[in-house]
């Protein structure tokens, strides 16, 4: 494929072919320009040289290949796939994966096999207002868009870097919309798979008048109620919990919803400093409006899975949530934050990953107002559609295996400490220590040691030390030897930075480094029960252990009762 211009140095043109599209007609730059022009509104150079990425890719492709594009830019290069093949947003074939890097692949819709094309940046370093205007160094104004046009022109594919690609399973699935249902706030049909409501009722519209707004219109926070005074509301029945406060001595529901007002009430409404209550017909909600209690069973209806447990009926408005059985507390935190944005609705937990005996209460959720709006009810429940926000996971009694390394403790030269360390605190979760033993520092008997473990049946090995950057410390090649998979060395916690995780099949592997024998916690305290629980422990959730995890080694220590990990 030759290059051609859309004007050269002299002003001449060159009809030759800049790029094609799948049917195979051919363009020169001019020819794409004005194309170009004509669909964009402006013959922007991303388009211009998106063309000519699209085209480059579609050459290294197999013949008769059935293909999907990705872009990892939302900016032009999706214009360019659609201009000059059949991939399409609206036809699914295109996905854009905005990474905010300008490369487009074409692959086998079938098989996954595809040709990624980016730019390179040590060659575009040739063409100086081609790579200001990557780089974005200049403003737009400033640029020499001519200069520019040609630069693009001049260099063509050479400035490309072409590689062949496996594109992941999961992401070569065209998505269906599934059921279509009609949301119960706007009435418009929208996919069920999206949750009780449409996106826009919950709150994903780009329009400033959508989903509750048009629900409620005048923008009322609270029915209309009916204001008498404590007594003339003998005989009415109490529309909520009334709460009480002594200072220093109790607080707690005087009057309970349904609770019919007699004349011997009237003054302690008045103590309490109620002397107006609040009416509704038969003691019912108003229409388009959804009492505190019935909106907090809803909410922990949906929000509690396994292990959790929470009574009824709601008090002053507001239900709890305690373990009904030891386990690792999990919660959506995404999920979380969506519900809290929501107005007028609540819920409140304990930090994710603590470890809780039955009977220990963890949240709370509630209605703020006493009457919720439905649309922000319907939101709220929503957000909470797909699978419970709360879980108490029971922790699993791992038979643990524990290796020290050493040649320093192998040869008895320094007194093993880790075993009753490890021991005691596996122990603590109901493990049980199945073998132990103590090797040097050498690839080879470590490996033989985690083969000795996984034979006295052990799921779960700890390692201790050898896992720093001295050239003597080898663990990591002797698990390496012995079959470990899915390494994650290093964790942003301190004590315990050099930590590791691995597994050989379905055995877990945990490598605590020296730190554990000086400090009485550690990383190892942290990642334990979620090892325990079966909780997976991505790179990305130990990065995520960064913010909080900075021991104060506080004497004596009082972990979990403190900041740590939290």
């Amino acid at each position: 494929m030759e290059h051609s211009s859309l004007k050269t140095d002299n002003g001449s043109s060159a009809e030759t072919i800049w790029c094609r599209d799948h049917t195979g007609q051919t363009y020169s730059f001019d020819d794409f320009f004005r194309k170009v022009e004509a669909f964009h509104g402006f013959p922007a150079p991303g388009l211009l040289l998106g063309g000519r990425m699209v085209a480059l890719a579609m050459d290294r492709l197999p013949p008769d290949t059935l293909f999907d594009a990705i872009t990892e830019t939302a900016s032009c290069l999706p214009d360019a796939v659609q201009m000059l093949t059949l991939c399409t947003v609206g036809n699914g074939w295109l996905k854009v994966w905005d990474l905010g890097r300008y490369a487009v692949t074409l692959y086998d819709k079938y098989q996954g096999n595809g040709i990624r094309v980016a730019i390179d940046p040590v060659r575009l370093a040739d063409w100086s207002e081609y790579y200001v205007w990557l780089y974005k160094q200049k403003e737009k104004k400033e640029q020499d868009y001519q200069r520019l046009i040609d630069e693009i022109r001049q260099a063509g594919d050479t400035v490309m870097k072409v590689t062949a690609v496996q594109v992941q399973p999961q992401h070569r699935i065209k998505q269906s919309k599934g059921e279509i249902a009609t949301c119960a706030l706007c009435g418009e049909p929208y996919p069920l798979a999206h949750g009780g409501i449409c996106r826009g009722c919950q709150g994903r519209t780009p329009y400033v008048n959508d989903g509750a707004a048009l629900r409620n219109p005048e923008g009322s926070d609270a029915p209309d109620l009916e204001r008498i005074s404590a007594a003339e509301a003998v005989g009415e029945q109490a529309l909520h919990d009334m709460t009480q406060i002594i200072p220093g001595e109790e607080k707690g529901p005087a009057f309970k919803r349904g609770q019919t007002i007699t004349a011997g009430d009237v003054c302690r409404l008045h103590q309490m400093g109620r002397f107006h209550l609040y009416t509704a017909k038969d003691g019912k909600a108003p229409e388009g409006w959804v009492h505190e209690d019935d909106a907090a069973l809803a909410f922990a209806q949906a929000m509690a899975g396994d292990g959790v447990v929470y009574k009824t009926p709601p008090r002053e408005g507001k239900i709890n949530f305690t373990a009904g059985r030891d386990g690792l507390l999990t919660v959506d935190v995404e999920r979380l934050t969506a519900f809290n944005t929501i107005p007028g609705v609540m819920c409140a937990t304990r930090k994710r990953y603590q470890v809780l005996h039955r009977g220990d209460a963890f949240a709370g959720t509630r209605a703020i107002p006493l009457y919720l709006n439905e649309s922000d009810f319907y939101t709220a429940l929503s957000v909470l559609e797909n699978g419970p926000l709360l879980n108490v996971l029971p922790l699993r009694s791992a038979k643990v295996g524990i290796l020290v390394t050493g040649t320093e403790v192998f040869r008895g030269l320094v007194k093993d400490r880790f075993i009753p360390i490890v021991r005691a605190k596996v122990e603590k979760f109901g493990c049980s220590v199945v073998a132990s033993d103590i090797v040097p520092d050498d690839r080879e008997q470590i490996r033989e040691g985690i083969d000795a473990m996984r034979r006295a049946g052990a799921d779960l090995i700890v390692t201790t030390a050898g896992l720093s950057v001295d050239p003597d410390d080898v663990t990591r090649q002797g698990l390496i030897a012995a079959g470990c998979t899915d390494i994650r060395y290093g964790a942003p916690v301190l004590p315990g930075a050099m930590t590791l995780l691995a597994a050989i099949g379905d055995v877990q592997v945990i490598g605590i480094p020296a730190c554990g024998l000086y400090h009485d916690t550690t990383s190892f305290d942290l990642l334990l029960p979620r090892l325990l629980a079966g909780v997976p422990v991505t790179r990305r959730d130990l990065a995520a252990l960064g913010h909080g995890s900075f021991c104060l080694s506080c004497s004596p220590c009082t972990f979990p009762r403190c900041s740590f990990g939290q």
